[in-house]
């Protein structure tokens, strides 16, 4: 009696362990497609508009509205790099750490692009 008991354990440990080592194989082959930052990024422009871009990806450079924004607020889970050119190049950055804001400095023109520390 304690053969047909033993039989059916076995087969669930083996269907448990299969299970998990499909399920590891599924994250991390999806994990690198598509990361977002979770969360929104709002900015407000020299004209008072309020705009918020949710969960954008955290690769490559995102553009702020052409006017450029003189507040932006960080809501996300990844660190951000503010710059003041279109293309997230020159010097002048600005870093904002996730759930934390910056205002521009009277004089100091826009924001005009931003990218994740990823």
């Amino acid at each position: 009696m304690s053969v047909t008991a033993t039989v059916p354990r076995r087969r669930r440990r083996i269907g448990i362990a299969a299970g998990a080592t499909l399920l590891v194989l599924a994250v991390s082959g999806c994990s690198g497609l598509g990361r977002t930052a979770v969360g929104p990024v709002t900015y407000k422009t020299e004209r008072e508009a309020v705009l918020q871009v949710n969960s954008p990806s955290v690769r490559g450079c995102h553009r702020i509205a052409p006017a450029g924004a003189r507040e932006v607020e960080n809501g996300t889970l990844v660190d951000v790099i503010l710059y003041r050119t279109r293309d997230c190049t020159g010097g002048g950055t600005t870093y904002v750490p996730t759930t934390f804001s910056d205002v521009t400095a009277p004089g100091s023109g826009p924001w005009r692009s931003y990218s994740f520390v990823h």
